[in-house]
């Protein structure tokens, strides 16, 4: 078996290991967030008030949630 005639697959026969971006992005945002958290809890004042802060977090997660849905064929390919 070459493994010439398969997507994903080198002539080797293993697999592609290609960059998902999903993944990073949804650790850079709660990394982001837990920053804020972080510099709210050590300076004790609020660095973001919680009106803007509940709907920059849905906004964020919606953002990270189409990411994940427009690159799903890649990582269905990287398995």
């Amino acid at each position: 078996m070459t493994g010439t005639g398969t997507a994903g697959t080198q002539a080797t026969g293993r697999r592609r290991h290609g960059f998902d971006p999903a993944g990073p992005l949804t650790g850079l945002f709660f990394l982001a967030l837990a920053g804020l958290f972080l510099a709210e809890g050590l300076s004790g004042e609020r660095v973001l008030a919680p009106a803007v802060l509940a709907p920059v977090v849905l906004i964020g997660l919606g953002l990270v949630g189409i990411v994940r849905v427009l690159t799903r064929s890649r990582r269905r390919h990287l398995r």
